[in-house]
């Protein structure tokens, strides 16, 4: 929960509560600003937050509860991931290309072979 510090008001928020706000906005797929507007929150401190957790600067309390999903990555394993799969998708388009151009040759070889075929 929120704990407000004085004289300025300023409210200070657990990490728990940020992680959790970070979470929200990646697995619900919504806007960093409409989560913002319902946590009655300013839209930079969630995007402050998100880039703090991917440079690694929240550190996660292992939570009290039982849960029953596997146990979730660290923001470097998120990220190797994330790398990973760019470079498994680009090998899988130049192997596409390939594929494609092996098809339009073997076409080409047919259609030669039948007209000299046909001459």
């Amino acid at each position: 929960m929120p704990k407000i510090l004085s004289p300025e008001r300023v409210i200070e928020y657990s990490v728990e509560f940020k992680i959790r706000v970070i979470k929200l906005t990646f697995e619900l797929d919504v806007k960093a600003m409409d989560i913002a507007k319902v946590l009655n929150l300013h839209p930079m401190m969630i995007y402050r937050w998100r880039q703090e957790y991917r440079e690694g600067k929240f550190v996660e309390e292992p939570s009290r509860r039982i849960s029953m999903t596997k146990e979730t990555s660290t923001p470097k394993e998120d990220r190797d991931k994330d790398d990973e799969i760019k470079r498994l998708r680009k090998e899988l388009a130049e192997a596409k290309k390939e594929n494609d151009f092996l098809k339009k040759w073997d076409r080409y070889l047919k259609d030669q072979k039948n007209s000299d075929l046909d001459s």
